[in-house]
Formats: structure tokens, sequence, C-alpha cells
């Protein structure tokens, strides 16, 4: 059953994986022409965050690779050639504290950008455009932007709970899963020039599950994980892809069968959507695998490989 079910994945990824990583054949080749005409962005690895570690899953490969042994929420610079990570675990002995950290995927090195008192938590980061600076959530109310280059922090919003907050590749909007006061959780835009803030989806009903906003690459809507349709299915966690535009209005239901959609993505190029989620091949939710499809979200193909155990976040890596 295993050796059938890895079998039927792997068909699927390898048919989509030349499209979606620019090479033909499977796992060689060039670019297309139409590629090479629109964009000179190359796809390069996806890299799954595990709880602690991350895992790196190259293009036209299956078997993930340990990119890093410690911290989690990884996300790489625009450029493709930093990831930033946070570690909120600490040691009693003092050895071990909450950091937010940087890799150099050339080099190698690794630069510790923030350092904070055990207690401190750190939510995923997000990259802005230019890639100068971060944005991330500490003790789960207060959204910052740090300089990449010297760690120094601004406040941008604080006071309300959020969390999983996304930079647009415009560069003037981050949107955050929101909880108000008055209206419960809910997702909100901030302008990041004003600091105004604007609510751009509200639950249908109490209990909606829903996370993982991300805006499309022409930053006019914004994707994002719900049951809101899928509240009835028997699917564990079954879910949908919706999106919204950036004033509110245009609510729509991108995916049709019900299954567990966590942490979606884009790629560097723009041209397609991943996401983590369960195969339907699969016995037993025991992991997530990545579900890939094109951006306009027709029929999605899956990466195989070893199921990614405590998984929680996703990326997708320019190459370098």
């Amino acid at each position: 059953m295993e050796m059938k079910r890895r079998t039927m994945l792997r068909g699927a990824a390898l048919a989509g994986a030349a499209a979606a990583t620019g090479l033909a054949g499977g796992l060689a080749g060039a670019a297309s022409a139409s590629a090479a005409d629109t964009t000179d962005v190359v796809n390069g690895p996806w890299l799954v965050s595990v709880g602690w570690g991350v895992l790196q899953v190259n293009p036209g490969r299956t078997t993930p690779q340990q990119l890093l042994t410690e911290g989690n929420d990884a996300t790489t610079s625009p450029d493709g050639r930093y990831v930033a990570f946070v570690n909120n675990a600490w040691s009693s002995d003092g050895r071990l504290t909450p950091y937010v950290s940087l890799l150099d995927r050339v080099t190698g090195g690794i630069r510790r950008l923030l350092a904070d008192p055990p207690g401190v938590i750190y939510g995923a980061p997000t990259w802005s455009p230019d890639g100068t600076q971060l944005a991330l959530v500490i003790g789960n109310d207060t959204l910052i932007a740090v300089d990449v280059a010297t760690g120094g922090r601004r406040v941008l919003v604080q006071g309300h709970s959020m969390s999983g907050p996304n930079w647009s590749r415009d560069g003037s909007m981050i949107v955050v899963r929101w909880v108000s006061r008055s209206e419960g959780p809910q997702l909100r835009i901030l302008e990041v020039s004003t600091g105004k803030l604007r609510r751009i989806y509200l639950p249908e009903a109490a209990g909606e599950m829903f996370d993982g906003p991300v805006f499309m690459p022409n930053s006019e809507r914004v994707v994002f994980c719900t049951n809101r349709w899928t509240r009835d299915t028997e699917v564990p966690s079954g879910r949908a892809l919706g999106s919204v535009r950036i004033d509110g209005t245009g609510l729509k239901r991108l995916t049709d069968t019900p299954r567990l959609y966590l942490s979606p993505v884009f790629s560097p190029d723009g041209r397609y959507c991943a996401a983590l989620s369960v195969p339907p091949t699969n016995e037993y939710p025991d992991g997530g695998n990545i579900i890939v499809s094109t951006s306009g979200f027709g029929e999605p193909w899956w990466i195989p490989g070893d199921e990614y155990v405590d998984s929680s976040r996703l990326d997708w890596a320019r190459a370098i």
C-alpha cells in the first residue's frame, strides 16, 4: 500500500514539476521560451518548517534535505539568498534563549538578528519586497518591522492579538489575522505608509477556522485557508482556499475539493501557488505533503516524499 501510494504521488508530481521549476523533461532541461520572455526569476526549492528544524525540497526531487537543525517558521528573502527563522525555546541555564536569525544560503553562515529574554514569543516573519526589513508579531499583540542590516526595530501596530503577517509584493501593505475585541477574528490590512488598518474579511459564522493570509503576486487580492464552505465535510480538517479583494469585496472560493490546507505561498515567479496538505491516497492524515497548482487554481499536483510530520509553514525560495 505504501509503495503504491508513493508511486502515484511521484508520477503526479513529476508531471507538474517541469512547469513549476522551469525544467523540461522532468528533472533536467532549460526554461521554456515563454518563461524566459516574461521573467528572469527562477523558482527554487521549497522550505518546510517542521517545528524544530527546516527541511529543503529541491526542484525535481522528492527526498528532503535538512537545511536547519533548529528553528521554525522559515522564510526566504525575495532575492533567495537569506532564510529568516525563529526560535521560541529556551533553557533554564540561559544557554538557549529566543532569537530570530538569518541563514546565508551562499556561505552557510548564520547571523543573529534579534535576541530576547526567555518568555518572549516570536511569530512567523515576512520579508519586505526589497529585502531590507522583516515584519513579525512579538508577544502575540505587537507587529514590528526589523531592519535586516542593523536589527533595529519599530512598532507598526500593537494592542490586539495578531498572527501570520504577509507583506505585499508592491510593498504598500501587510495583511494579518486579527482579533477584534468587538467583532472577533478577522483579516485586516495595514497600510505601511499611513499606519491605517482596514478589515477585509469577517467569518460567516462563529467558530469558522481561517488563517494563512497571503497576497497574490499582483497585490490585488489576499488568499487564505478557511472552512467557511466545508464545515459539513467528513474530511478531517477539510478546508478550501478562498480569496478576497484588498478592499474587502469579491469573496471567492478557489478550490473545490475539501482537504487540509496550510500555509499557502506563491512561487517567486508568481505563476504557481503551493500549500501543505494531505494526499487523498494517505490512509491516515500522518503529516503534510506539498500540493501545487497554477495561480488560476486549476487541477493541482503533489510533490511526493516522506510526510513532513508537525509541518507548520511552507515557503518557496527563489533559485540562487
